[in-house]
């Protein structure tokens, strides 16, 4: 058996391994609802919303995957903003409302971060959240995030934004404008105007018969992602990765990541010119074009077999629950190594429809000081979220309305985002 089907068999039982289940799901929708009931006990965010993003809303986490919670500000149908001091502030009244309810573990304060954070664990299992205030922000990465990954299914098991032929558009042709400098302005309004712009040039992408389909499998994918960025240490003090355009760019020539202080640029295609790679140092960045030299060699040698790719690609953690051959002949496996290879869990509510539930709930009732457990406060729609779109997983009715309402609006008027006019 080649080495490429042999890398393909292993990937999928990797997936098969980290992919979350019903279960998982439903543990951080709990998790949730009792962070959300701590909060209530705020008086200074009375009325504010619990709201989940990052990889959970995208639909991109793993069964060991954290969870990121931004707390929304009340600001009527409006944006809400608040500086950094302020958030600073009424995160440390969440802290001392979950130190005094208990429930959660290693409880951490960063206040002077970037984005002020406040960390902590749950109990049975352990996972980890990162609470923020007023993260729109992160929420509509999420977002984009999930709705790139209807355009290709195997984005879910690569996140891989350029190959030839591409898989995927670059995000330029997705949303024409820097999604940070355009919330601003009644909520429901600016966000359905992103969703509809994103829904209609993403169905303009998959509808082109012009373009080449890419028919690469899930581990050709793979050894080219590990080879277009073997060299990145080299290159990285010259260009930058811009997923905007899908490209690496001379540094020099784009005058918005200038002075050249970081030792990697890889540009937010959300934020311009925000680099999310600012806190890697020389030394790190050497590890990392080693770990892509490494793996690149290991995965393309021809005396690879199914244990030895485990080894490279896993850490013993995960490699236990892997079902590994019972010789080290990868020809021997591939004949008798039949399995089925389920899909990621079909949830009864998406996660970003889970999102907008939590932005409808508000508390009725200020809870009692004890900060015993409750019940789930019942949803109750207001004149504001009743007119957000319910969001659906893609292909669903919901986004094919979403998508032919784009259509329809854009033979009207076109709408352009506030950084591209």
């Amino acid at each position: 058996m080649s080495t490429f089907n042999a890398l393909e068999i292993v990937l999928k039982d990797i997936l098969l391994v980290i992919n979350p289940s019903r279960e998982d799901w439903a543990i951080r929708n709990q998790l949730i609802v009792d962070f959300r009931t701590a909060v209530d006990c705020v008086e200074s965010l009375r009325g504010a919303t619990v709201e989940p993003f990052g990889s959970f809303l995208s639909n991109l986490y793993t069964r060991w995957g954290d969870l990121d919670i931004s707390i929304e500000l009340p600001n009527g149908a409006y944006i809400s903003s608040a500086g950094k001091k302020h958030k600073q502030t009424l995160l440390g009244h969440v802290l001392n409302a979950l130190r005094s309810k208990g429930g959660w573990r290693k409880l951490q304060f960063i206040p002077n971060a970037r984005v002020p954070i406040i960390k902590f664990e749950s109990y049975h299992p352990n996972i980890s959240c990162d609470v923020s205030i007023n993260n729109l922000k992160g929420q509509m990465k999420s977002k984009f995030l999930f709705w790139i990954s209807g355009i290709d299914g195997r984005f879910r098991d690569l996140v891989l934004l350029t190959c030839r032929p591409a898989i995927l558009p670059p995000l330029k042709e997705i949303y024409p404008g820097n999604v940070a400098d355009d919330l601003i302005g009644v909520r429901a309004v600016v966000e359905g105007q992103i969703e509809g712009t994103s829904a209609a040039n993403i169905n303009r992408f998959k509808r082109d018969r012009s373009r080449v389909p890419n028919q690469s499998s899930l581990s050709e994918l793979f050894i080219s992602f590990l080879a277009k960025f073997a060299d990145i240490s080299s290159r990285a003090s010259e260009q930058g990765i811009c997923p905007y355009t899908g490209q690496w760019v001379d540094i020099d020539s784009n005058m918005r990541w200038m002075p050249r202080t970081y030792e990697l640029f890889v540009e937010d295609p959300f934020e311009q010119p925000e680099n999310t790679a600012r806190g890697v140092r020389s030394r790190q960045l050497k590890r990392i074009s080693e770990a892509f030299q490494t793996t690149h060699q290991r995965l393309t040698s021809a005396n690879q077999d199914q244990n030895s790719l485990i080894d490279t690609l896993v850490r013993p953690q995960i490699a236990q629950f892997i079902t590994r051959a019972p010789s080290r002949n990868s020809s021997a496996y591939g004949r008798n190594h039949s399995r089925t290879y389920p899909s990621v869990p079909n949830v009864a509510n998406s996660p970003l429809q889970f999102q907008t539930q939590f932005q409808n709930r508000r508390p009725q009732s200020r809870p009692n000081t004890n900060l015993q457990r409750s019940a789930p406060v019942q949803a109750r729609p207001n004149s504001v979220t009743m007119q957000r779109s319910t969001y659906a997983r893609p292909g669903s009715s919901t986004v094919q309305r979403s998508v032919q309402q784009a259509t329809q609006s854009q033979s009207q008027r076109v709408w352009r985002p506030r950084s591209d006019r």
